[in-house]
């Protein structure tokens, strides 16, 4: 017979002869716990596997008649002055290659050129101040954490052929 933690005595269950005799309340549980779970998968992989169904296409019954060429990639482009803002208060672009930049946790090779006062030897546009200033509001000797990765807001800017046809005016353009 097996023995539970309150002291009750299972009778008839069988239990002896499958060498669960002696295993505890702990033990009993887990075994009953993975026999439970295999159950529910060997049921599960059953009903997710019905081979004879057919998979239905969110187009509907629209097909693909051919597949196209992914679009070439476009060198970067470096615009001289800078390119245009589109909005208020958009973040500069970068008018120069950056796929060979690395940012750590430890190095931030943007701030080579333009941290202080390295942006005046190599003649790039210093970080504005409000990156300075952590999210309290307290000034910092050096970039605010939530600043500091540069590309969450600043991109490369590619002249590429759009996608799509984009009729966007910038907020100068559209007045």
């Amino acid at each position: 017979m097996l023995r539970i933690w309150t002291g009750m005595r299972l009778k008839g269950m069988g239990l002896k002869g499958m060498g669960l005799k002696g295993m505890g309340l702990k033990g009993m549980g887990l075994a009953v716990a993975a026999a439970g779970i295999a159950a529910l998968l060997a049921a599960g992989a059953t009903v997710a596997q019905d081979a004879g169904a057919p998979v239905k296409a969110l187009g509907g019954e629209k097909t693909l008649e051919q597949t196209n060429m992914a679009p070439e990639t476009e060198r970067q482009s470096t615009a001289m002055g800078g390119f245009g803002r589109a909005y208020r208060q958009q973040p500069p672009l970068i008018p120069h290659k950056i796929d060979t930049y690395q940012i750590s946790t430890t190095n931030n090779a943007c701030m080579n050129c333009h941290d202080w006062p390295g942006h005046v030897e190599a003649k790039a546009p210093k970080v504005s101040e409000t990156h300075y200033v952590d999210r309290e509001g307290v000034r910092l000797d050096k970039i605010a954490g939530t600043r500091y990765f540069c590309q969450q807001c600043h991109v490369p800017q590619a002249d590429a052929k759009p996608l799509v046809n984009n009729v966007f005016q910038n907020a100068t353009q559209a007045r």
